[in-house]
């Protein structure tokens, strides 16, 4: 019988079942080696006391703390009319600030015996607020006599370590089981090459294990972070090496435009000239393009740098070279709106084979699931013959009825809305692999991008094009100040009566079908403060019709709307018909309306930092300045206001990524957010963490270029086999 290595032992053996069930369900921890890779949050020295001015609502926290007081009430209830109801308060202290503790009921007893004034403690338990002041509510609590054997054995050392925990596993269980588990730890394989570990002074793994869990001094405890952030990024690194060497090895098509073709017909259209940025980043594809190896290239680019160009010059080159480009959008509005425009941009040069196309013009078709039955057989037939050089559509392009003659190029746009899957199945549809082009209008910090897209080259927009407008963004505290809303709708008005219109954004499209059955029960504590349901499109549209707009010619998109009616909607808006579009997210990314110059977010604090900035792109597009206006009842402390602070102070997209990333944290880098299973990342902070993300990529690429089957690595290997389980693997094949 083979014998389980000890760090994939199941803890139901080593720990018991309940614990492990427990671990298992509430913290996503199924083996010993999963256990010993649960690094403390922080450390509590004994002398010291956690600081309880700082505790944030509603999480589960642990606190060492020193009892001040204890007294012990009675007050007559529904369950105890005469008087006899029990409620113990005791006040606990650490210098910095004092915490109430309630217990009640039958549930007094052993606090009332135990937490004595003097009495040091450990207290797990949810914050919450009662008249005003922060509490918690039945902690649970182990004392820190310090004398009983178990208690010195188990905090052994200064520093007591303080795990992420839960309300069913408080840290010092997690402590405790530690303390079981760790001797394996002597056998945890060390993936990190022995030159790379000696060049760089890191300690080896089973010492930084135990240094984690177990440190005597805050030097272990940096030696031990220093070594295992090393090993996530490396192994994560080497994963995405192999990749890119694999890649480097396909076959592909090398697509050169011809010298007097498509691409220069259409460079000489064009009524403006290209930014510096815009040419440089061309280059840097076309180059991709002319070899015989698939381009994997991420174009990322701020709000209104002018991708949508970028890419069409590289899918006009495609087609010149005698091939056929695909551009795919996240949504039917955005796949129309680039149709709309490509075709714009490129004027006769788009109508291939019909009375008044130009000589070298090519077809471009639109294909999304909503065409009619003729339309959809005459794009397919026009792909299939290669007729239409340029495709632009949505998931319905991945359809197996979609043949093309020749694809040589993929452009995906918003990259984070499509699953790798998609980009995968477009991809099979060309005789070779095509080239693959991602853009994406949310910045990416260098790192992110490293760690996240490390398979694909990078690319980056960071000038405006010429004409663009500044955007001035204001939060508008609608609880706070009542009359600066009002002010609000007036700027519309204004807006509106100089010429230009506006959009008004909300959460929610209003008509009860939006919230899944059982989303009511997940609410942040922020949410649960304001107990009401976001606000609805359709509801707030009618309010200002008849209310502040009174008059305007005010109309509704959402997604939930047919296609065409969509479509009709937008091509009104766009042609100056309509003055106010009252909207959800759809207008996102791509919705292009240079006459639209003011934009009013309704509950801006339910979006995200990197939503908002998107939201704000719409506007300021033409010549006139833009204008946002996040409105919000959130209270001037709170951290949704900080977030809402921050967008309106910079338009700097890249500076606002890294806000939403430090404040989200970085979820799982291997996509794995989306599954919902836990973070490869444990120790790793992409944001701060950025010189060895680095390093790691350099070391990672170099040794796979000498051994890419890492045949001399076995620790490696294995390490690697443990972070791409079948899922993550296939993630990163289709990447």
């Amino acid at each position: 019988m083979d014998v389980v290595p000890a760090l994939e032992q199941p803890l139901k053996k080593v720990l018991g079942p309940a614990t492990a069930k427990v671990m298992a369900e509430h913290l996503g921890l199924q083996t010993v080696g999963d256990l010993l890779h649960h690094y403390p949050r922080r450390y509590e020295e004994r002398g010291r006391l956690t600081h309880l001015a700082d505790l944030p609502m509603d999480e589960h926290v642990t606190v060492v703390a020193q009892v001040a007081d204890a007294r012990l009430h009675t007050f007559a209830s529904a369950k105890a009319p005469r008087g006899k109801g029990q409620r113990l308060e005791v006040t606990i202290t650490d210098g910095s600030g004092r915490l109430q503790l309630v217990f009640f009921g039958a549930g007094v007893h052993k606090p009332h015996k135990e937490l004595l004034p003097g009495t040091r403690a450990m207290f797990a338990g949810k914050v919450s607020v009662f008249n005003r002041r922060l509490q918690l509510a039945h902690p649970a609590y182990e004392l820190l006599r310090g004398d009983t054997e178990e208690t010195v054995e188990t905090w052994a050392g200064a520093l007591i370590p303080i795990y992420p925990a839960t309300a069913k596993m408080e840290s010092w269980k997690i402590g405790k089981a530690l303390q079981t588990v760790l001797p394996s730890a002597q056998e945890a394989l060390d993936p990190l090459p022995d030159s790379l570990r000696a060049g760089r002074g890191l300690v080896p793994l089973p010492e930084a294990l135990l240094k984690i869990h177990r440190p005597h001094t805050k030097a272990d405890i940096e030696d031990a972070r220093a070594r295992l952030k090393w090993d996530e990024a490396f192994v994560l690194q080497t994963a995405l090496a192999r990749r890119r060497h694999t890649d480097a090895q396909l076959p592909a098509v090398a697509r050169r435009p011809q010298p007097d073709g498509l691409l220069t017909a259409f460079d000489a259209r064009l009524p403006f000239t290209l930014t510096e940025g815009q040419r440089k980043v061309s280059e840097e594809i076309f180059a991709d393009l002319a070899t015989e190896h698939p381009m994997h290239r991420l174009l990322q680019g701020e709000v209104g740098s002018g991708k949508t160009l970028v890419a069409l010059r590289a899918m006009l080159a495609v087609v010149d070279a005698g091939g056929q480009a695909a551009m795919l959008a996240p949504t039917e509005v955005l796949a129309q709106q680039h149709h709309r425009s490509v075709t714009e941009m490129m004027g006769e040069l788009a109508e291939g084979g019909m009375l008044g196309g130009a000589d070298d013009a090519t077809k471009v078709v639109l294909l999304t699931g909503s065409m009619g039955a003729a339309a959809r057989r005459q794009a397919l037939l026009d792909l299939a013959t290669g007729e239409a050089g340029i495709v632009i559509g949505t998931h319905a392009l991945i359809e197996d009825k979609v043949q093309f003659h020749d694809l040589g190029l993929v452009v995906v746009d918003e990259q984070h809305r499509f699953g790798v899957e998609q980009r995968d199945a477009l991809r099979g549809k060309g005789k070779q692999p095509p080239h693959l082009l991602v853009m994406t209008a949310t910045p990416i910090p260098r790192t992110v991008a490293m760690t996240v897209f490390g398979d694909l080259e990078t690319s980056v927009l960071d000038q405006l094009p010429a004409g663009r407008s500044p955007i001035a963004s204001h939060v508008v505290p609608a609880a706070d100040k009542p009359h600066f809303l009002a002010r609000a709708w007036e700027r519309v008005r204004e807006e509106v009566a100089s010429g230009h219109q506006a959009y008004v954004v909300c959460p929610r499209i209003g008509d009860e079908e939006d919230a899944p059955k059982g989303a009511a029960k997940k609410k942040s504590p922020e949410d649960e403060a304001e107990k009401r349901p976001p606000l609805a499109v359709l509801d707030i549209a009618g309010q200002l019709a008849e209310g502040p707009l009174r008059g305007l010619r005010v109309e509704v998109l959402h997604g939930r709307m047919q296609p065409d009616d969509k479509d009709a909607v937008m091509r009104r808006f766009a042609a100056g018909e309509v003055d106010v579009l009252v909207a959800t997210t759809v207008i996102e990314v791509g919705v292009n309306v240079p006459n639209a110059t003011a934009m009013v977010i309704m509950d801006a604090d339910r979006f995200g930092v990197s939503q908002l900035h998107q939201l704000r792109g719409r506007v300021g597009r033409g010549s006139a300045p833009g204008l946002c206006l996040l409105v919000t009842e959130m209270p001037e402390a709170s951290a949704a206001r900080q977030r809402l602070n921050a967008v309106a102070s910079t338009l700097d997209g890249f500076e606002l990524s890294r806000i939403d990333l430090e404040q989200r944290r970085e979820g799982d880098v291997l996509g794995q957010a989306q599954s919902g299973t836990r973070s490869s990342l444990r120790m790793l902070a992409v944001i701060d963490d950025e010189e060895i993300i680095a390093e790691a990529r350099e070391e990672a690429t170099r040794i796979v270029a000498a051994d890419p089957d890492l045949t001399d690595l076995a620790a490696l290997r294995t390490a690697l086999d443990a972070l791409l389980d079948e899922e993550r693997e296939q993630y990163l094949e289709k990447g």
